[in-house]
Order: C-alpha cells, then structure tokens, then sequence
C-alpha cells in the first residue's frame, strides 16, 4: 500500500507543478476544468457537467475534451456524447470518439508511469452565440455499461490562435 502511495505522490506532484506553471501563463484559456470518475469505473449514467460562463461573444473559440486514461483500460478509444445547454435555452447534442491508443496499442498522449492524459479536439472556430451560462454535459458512449481505468474528463475552451 505505502509503495502505491508513493508512486501516487511521484505522480502528482509533478502534474501538480505543471499546472500551476502553465496555468499561470495561460492567456488563450477561457475555461478549464477536469472532473474525477469514480475509482470502480464510469458508469454510463453518470454525467459529467460544466457550467461555463460567457461573456465575450466576439471571440472565436476551440473546444478539446481531456482525458486521463490509466495503462490498463481496455480500449484504444472512448466513444462520448456531449450534450451543450445554451442561455437562450436551445440545446444541441454531439458524438466524439476519442482515438487514446494506435493501432499497435501504443497510448496517444502525454503520459507519466503508467497514467496518459489526452487533449481531444471537438470543435474548432466557434463564436458563442450568445452571452450567458452554458452548460455541457458529457457521458460515454461504450457498448459496456461501466468503464474501467478512465480517471478523469475534462472540458477546455480557448480562444481561437
């Protein structure tokens, strides 16, 4: 147990100094938030909500999905539906397969020991419509009801380069 505590802690500590590095320096942000999935897997009826607030509708803006994967999950992707509530109260409702490992089974990303984190693109260009809270909701899309090894999903908006 303790040589697992020190290997989370060799881990985090690292990631941790890189976010509050890059964080600082990070001006294209507009959101960024990851949520933790339960350590027993991702069930598919557990949705994963951001409220984002906006207040600059002139500024385009590209859309990725994080996330953190573990060595042993048992799939080169991960299917999504993400799901944007919109201030005006209109909705709209997207699929997005995350590609985590090739072909050979290698993992995509950047990773640290056994643990690999992946910034997926889902929408490039986009001007929010209107000002206000919008909410997005995302959930898997697996054939399998719970979903191992998937230990984080994340929602980051940027303005556009």
């Amino acid at each position: 147990m303790k040589q697992v505590q020190k290997k989370a802690r060799l881990v985090i500590v690292p990631i941790l100094l890189s976010v509050l590095f890059f964080s600082s320096c990070d001006k294209k942000r507009i959101f960024e938030d990851d949520k933790e999935i339960p350590e027993g897997g991702w069930n598919s009826s557990n949705v994963v909500k951001f409220d984002v607030n906006i207040t600059d509708i002139e500024t385009p803006a590209d859309f990725y999905i994080n996330v953190r994967n573990a060595d042993g999950y048992p799939y080169n992707n991960l299917f999504l539906y993400i799901k944007t509530s919109f201030p005006n109260g209109k909705m709209s409702n997207d699929s997005l397969e995350c590609i985590l490992a090739d072909e050979k089974g290698k993992w995509l990303g950047s990773g640290m020991g056994d643990i690999y984190d992946n910034q997926i693109p889902f929408k490039r260009n986009v001007r929010f419509p209107v000002i206000g809270k919008y909410t997005f909701e995302i959930k898997h899309g697996m054939r399998t009801d719970v979903i191992p090894l998937i230990m984080d999903v994340g929602l980051r908006i940027e303005k556009t380069k």
